[in-house]
């Protein structure tokens, strides 16, 4: 009997019309295509882009090269190197991410104690050559000077969750 009732069905093209009919509902409702570069979606507070280095409010790095966020890398896309200043405080004397290599984990911004390496919402870069995606310490403290408000709104948002 089942034999029978699959042979109608496939006879009278049964599954056709029943997908048919699917596209049929959708054909005249609005439709929800995000124009890009004209149009954004929503993002998430908590969205991981573009890797940032934050200041303190007087203008001195937040990084005290504790080399958490080197040894956390899975993809071991961070290199540091630090010093030590004449007051007895460690500072970074460079500090590279590479992106080609970078896997936007998060784990560098969770082991961060003192909260200098931050992900920010931009995924709006590109580099024409490897070495443009080769973060340099000044290329990251830009980035973090430049949206600094933009980081500290965000940080403030997820104070909850942490």
């Amino acid at each position: 009997m089942r034999h029978l009732t699959q042979f109608i069905n496939s006879l009278f093209l049964a599954e056709l019309f029943k997908g048919l009919s699917v596209t049929g509902k959708y054909l005249f409702k609005k439709k929800i295509t995000v124009q890009y570069p004209e149009e954004k979606t929503p993002q998430s507070f908590r969205f991981r882009g573009l890797h940032a280095l934050r200041r303190y409010a007087n203008g001195e790095e937040r990084c005290i090269a504790c080399k958490l966020c080197e040894a956390i890398c899975p993809a071991l896309a961070i290199s540091i190197e630090s010093e030590e200043r004449n007051d007895g405080t460690r500072r970074t004397k460079s500090y590279d991410i590479d992106l080609t290599k970078c896997i936007f984990c998060g784990f560098c911004e969770e082991s961060c104690p003192v909260d200098s390496i931050v992900e920010t919402r931009i995924f709006e870069y590109h580099g024409e050559e490897r070495g443009d995606l080769l973060m340099t310490k000044e290329k990251l403290l830009a980035v973090g000077d430049k949206y600094e408000q933009q980081i500290a709104a965000d940080r403030a948002q997820d104070a909850p969750y942490r």
